[in-house]
């Protein structure tokens, strides 16, 4: 019986990120189209930025929870945690920089 090979745990944190930052865009993308009924690539640009990322902590981890939340537990979950994590900062920054 032979082992797995253990996982490079950085390695394993960057492919759930990348997985991860397919599921934010897709998310944003729909988001931004359900909420203003337009596309609209500058709120499209900060709702996915490594900057607004950090204000939860380290891009690359923020987005493997994304990840994660969508390979355990589907899409709808994903977008579920999305909406209800980062969408009211989003708002919230929005409003302050007189966008919104």
């Amino acid at each position: 019986m032979s082992k797995e090979p253990d996982v490079d745990p950085i390695r394993k944190e960057r492919e759930r990120a990348w997985i991860g930052d397919a599921v934010l865009g897709l998310f944003a993308r729909k988001w931004i189209l359900n909420t203003y009924d337009k596309m609209d690539s500058d709120l499209f640009a900060g709702l996915t930025s490594n900057q607004f990322l950090s204000s939860f902590g380290n891009p690359t981890s923020v987005e493997a929870r994304i990840g994660e939340i969508y390979e355990s537990s589907g899409l709808d979950e994903a977008f579920l945690y999305l909406e209800r994590e980062l969408i009211p900062l989003f708002l919230k920054q929005q409003k302050n920089k007189g966008r919104l």
